[in-house]
């Protein structure tokens, strides 16, 4: 019997650390690592403020770099320590990993850079790993389902507002004018963007009796606009989750979303594993 090797050891150990929340080991990384990520974000943050980084630029610009050094080390040891680098590399957190440490070694070539370390809150992602919500992520499997399912319901949607928001800029622009603040068909266009979602910075107003019935109904459209979206999703999520509720995966061939009372496959004819209704639970 050959002894383990002492590294391949090390890195199986590592392993379950880094990688893992199910010990208490691996839940105290990640909870620190959590800590160390909030704390450099804020520090970014903090020095993008004029009168802090006066006071404290030199101080905030040194723990800058001991945070990327930090992450530096973090991010080449889950290299070592994976099963397959390249996977990891290239993964979303992997992604996610080398974009919180390159900004810092990129400030060195162009100032300024080192603000993009603000990517380092996507890190904190990993939190739902920690708190073991994972679980739940099926959940949004609805979601995912009657956004796909409803897409060309949606940019259907999408385009008739379009138009909608373009007519009512064209019709201020011809209105209103540019003594009045819209000066292009754009800037109307972008006035009406946000007179119909209901935002209304003020910045643009009409001023003119006609501009302000305009102004009036698109309003009055915006609040029938907003509806529309949401009927379509929830009416898909619906289908989704009734679909979900009483799928069945036949055996032989995979089928899966079969009729609640059917007895066998659609597909391939074989008997489907039974399955509790609502009325029978």
């Amino acid at each position: 019997m050959t002894n383990a090797n002492p590294s391949d050891t090390l890195r199986l150990r590592l392993r379950h650390i880094v990688f893992g929340t199910d010990s208490p080991a691996g839940r105290a990384f990640d909870q620190c690592l959590i800590v160390v990520i909030l704390a450099s974000v804020t520090a970014v943050m903090l020095d993008s403020v004029q009168t802090i980084h006066d006071q404290y630029g030199h101080w905030l610009y040194l723990a800058e770099w001991g945070f990327t050094v930090i992450f530096t080390v973090e991010y080449l040891l889950r290299l070592w320590i994976s099963e397959r680098p390249s996977r990891y590399a290239f993964s979303f957190y992997g992604i996610v990993d080398l974009l919180s440490i390159v900004p810092t070694y990129l400030s060195l070539l162009v100032p300024g850079a080192h603000y993009l370390l603000t990517l380092r809150v996507l890190r904190v992602l990993r939190i739902f790993r920690v708190m073991k919500l994972l679980s739940f992520v099926s959940e949004a499997n609805f979601l995912v389902d009657a956004l796909v399912r409803a897409r060309r319901k949606v940019v259907v949607f999408l385009l008739t507002v379009l138009v909608i928001m373009i007519s009512f800029g064209s019709l201020m622009y011809v209105i209103e004018g540019p003594e009045h603040g819209f000066t292009s068909i754009p800037v109307s266009i972008y006035w009406a963007i946000v007179t119909v979602t209901t935002v209304g910075y003020g910045d643009i107003s009409p001023q003119t009796p006609l501009g302000r019935a305009i102004a009036s109904l698109a309003m009055i459209t915006g609040y029938a606009i907003i509806a529309v979206p949401t009927g379509i999703v929830t009416a898909e999520m619906t289908s989704a989750m009734n679909r979900n509720r009483y799928a069945r995966e036949c055996r032989h061939c995979k089928l899966r979303e079969h009729e609640a009372d059917a007895l066998y496959c659609r597909r391939c004819g074989e008997p489907l594993p039974s399955v509790e209704t609502p009325e029978q639970a």
